[in-house]
């Protein structure tokens, strides 16, 4: 089978390095400085060969010497600045990629990072990129100087003598040869070895963001040997990377040795035969190790550069997604609307309907519940007020008007949402209640937001009070501080409309009783929406809606419901129970 043509990927990369604006003076002023250096060093030879055909001790020209002295002083200086200008061309634009990257990664939709892994996409940003970098910055500049001098070594040779280097460019399509085919296959090695460092980065990520799970459940050795695997996986490349390698170095190392040994043979004849001078031998030599050089500066080059295909196709992909728009529709006016969800299906890509015609209005500043087992949809329907995602049918609406119509950062400002896991980032507790909040927020209004949340008093008991670190995901805090700043956290945004999603079920009964005193204070005035399945939580809602299995079976309050939906009977039977149950553990613990 014939292998692939990378000329697309190489449009690809050519695309994505003219998208991030390189800044194309410094580009030249670079450029100019590599002409520059590579005038000087073609001119090193024609002083050599003048000082060996003329070469006494008593014709030594003083002012000659000085002049190859300051041609090589010359070449040193332009050679440093043209290499470092070229490596900040590189830098800057590698630097622009990265941040297309980062903001694309912030506005593509949930639905993006339900069908790719994390790591993957982390390994976008950082090898991928990294791999970019190498080729832009650190080979680049050789590429560039090496072209010129390759070109103006050649055009001079032919002005030395035609026949000589008439025999030299014979390596060329001997060159090609052994370059071409190798090149393809570094193409399709380096891209398999992309694809299993993101496999393995997605791995590491998920287990090391889970090594307490790991931990609890004595899953080390297990998790070992998938790692191991991923380990082997990357040997494997590794070596056919190697293989490849040591072809091309060798192959080539035998080209040039071959070429020089010709040019020095022939070239000998043709000095004897009076065709050329010593010193044009001399030059000629010189040339040729300023042709040899660049070659292997070259081959670096586009060994990097086939490496640089594959993550190019990686990276366009990730920029290709469509993203969420957040600026086109309204603005929200008037909040103290109905929300309608007006019939709506939705099921998750190639899989079953996860809500069927589903249909009830939440009337604003009341409390509505959402109650029914595992898996009927109650998160889903969250994600979909949140404009996650959008409903297959069906349509929800904000008095006459389908949410979809206003504008997204619009829209996502009047919601709070305080979730079951409470997730925190590292930081302070300070930038995590601050967390989103686009003003500035005095310590004031931060204290007063955390004493609302009935957080005040544990963080001020911290030594470091609201500058206490958190930990990666707020692992040095307690399930109950972490929701409590949660809580002051969509305190903070003072919402219209806020979303609990159990937000207390896996909290101890202790912990709860605050933080069920903290929600009275957030659900103030606010339209507020609950997922629960404590009966404490819903039997004072306004209204309840029972789903089951993606369908509303219920609208009421806890008596209708109670009195005349079998299934919620059951369930607010279920809850008694265990909370009688919990009581009495309690009792019995204080005893």
């Amino acid at each position: 089978m014939k292998p692939s043509q990378p000329t697309i990927p190489i449009r690809s990369f050519v695309k994505l390095v003219k998208d991030t604006k390189p800044p194309l003076a410094l580009l030249a002023v670079a450029l100019l400085f590599s002409v520059g250096t590579t005038v000087v060093s073609l001119a090193v030879p024609i002083l050599t060969k003048h000082l060996v055909d003329r070469f006494t001790l008593s014709s030594l020209d003083t002012g000659q010497i000085l002049l190859l002295v300051g041609a090589f002083i010359v070449q040193a200086i332009a050679s440093g600045v043209s290499l470092y200008l070229l490596n900040r061309v590189g830098q800057s634009v590698v630097a622009g990629l990265r941040d297309r990257l980062w903001k694309k990664l912030l506005s593509l939709p949930v639905s993006f990072y339900d069908s790719h892994r994390t790591g993957d996409t982390i390994s976008r940003m950082t090898n991928d990129t990294g791999v970019v970098k190498g080729l832009i910055a650190d080979h680049l500049p050789g590429f560039c100087t090496g072209v010129i001098s390759i070109i103006g070594s050649v055009i001079i040779l032919f002005m030395l003598d035609w026949q000589l280097t008439a025999l030299m460019l014979v390596a060329i399509p001997l060159t090609l040869a052994i370059m071409v085919p190798l090149g393809h296959q570094m193409y399709r090695v380096s891209k398999g070895m992309q694809d299993e460092t993101a496999s393995f980065t997605a791995e590491l990520n998920e287990i090391l963001s889970e090594i307490r799970l790991v931990k609890s459940s004595n899953a080390e050795m297990a998790v070992y040997r998938n790692g191991k695997t991923g380990i082997a996986n990357l040997f494997r490349f590794g070596l056919r990377e190697a293989k490849v390698m040591a072809m091309i170095a060798p192959l080539m190392t035998c080209v040039l040795m071959l070429l020089v040994v010709a040019v020095i043979g022939y070239g000998g004849m043709r000095v004897s035969s009076g065709a050329l001078t010593a010193g044009d031998m001399v030059a000629f030599i010189l040339y040729l190790f300023q042709i040899v050089i660049p070659v292997g500066q070259l081959m670096q080059f586009f060994t990097q550069l086939q490496k640089a295909m594959g993550a190019t196709e990686r990276i366009a992909s990730t920029l290709s997604h469509p993203e969420e728009d957040y600026a086109s529709g309204r603005e929200v006016t008037d909040i103290r609307e109905p929300i309608t969800v007006d019939h709506v299906t939705f099921a998750y890509p190639g899989g079953e309907p996860v809500l069927k015609d589903v249909h009830f209005t939440i009337m604003p500043g009341k409390v509505t519940a959402l109650v029914g087992p595992s898996g009927s949809g109650k998160t889903t329907l969250f994600a979909l007020l949140e404009r996650y995602y959008h409903p297959q049918k069906g349509t929800i609406r904000l008095g006459d008007d389908p949410i979809d119509s206003f504008s997204l950062k619009s829209w996502r400002k009047q919601i709070g949402y305080v979730s079951q896991g409470s997730p925190l980032i590292a930081g302070t507790i300070r930038e995590n209640i601050c967390f989103g909040t686009d003003r500035d927020v005095s310590d004031e209004e931060l204290r007063q937001t955390a004493r609302m949340a009935y957080a005040d008093t544990f963080i001020e008991a911290l030594p470091n009070g609201y500058d206490t670190e958190v930990g990666e995901r707020g692992m040095k805090l307690s399930g109950g501080q972490r929701q409590r700043i949660a809580i002051a956290r969509a305190l903070l945004r003072n919402p219209n409309i806020l979303m609990l999603d159990e937000a207390t079920s896996n909290l101890d009964s202790q912990a709860e009783i605050v933080v069920q005193q903290a929600f009275k204070n957030l659900m103030k005035g606010r339209t507020t929406i609950v997922i629960a399945h404590r009966l404490s939580t819903v039997i004072d809602a306004d209204q309840i809606v029972f789903i089951e299995k993606g369908v509303v079976t219920g609208i009421g309050t806890h008596e209708q419901l109670f009195r005349t939906h079998p299934m919620y009977r059951e369930f607010a039977i279920q809850q008694l129970r265990m909370e009688e149950h919990e009581v009495n553990g309690r009792s019995e613990a204080s005893r």
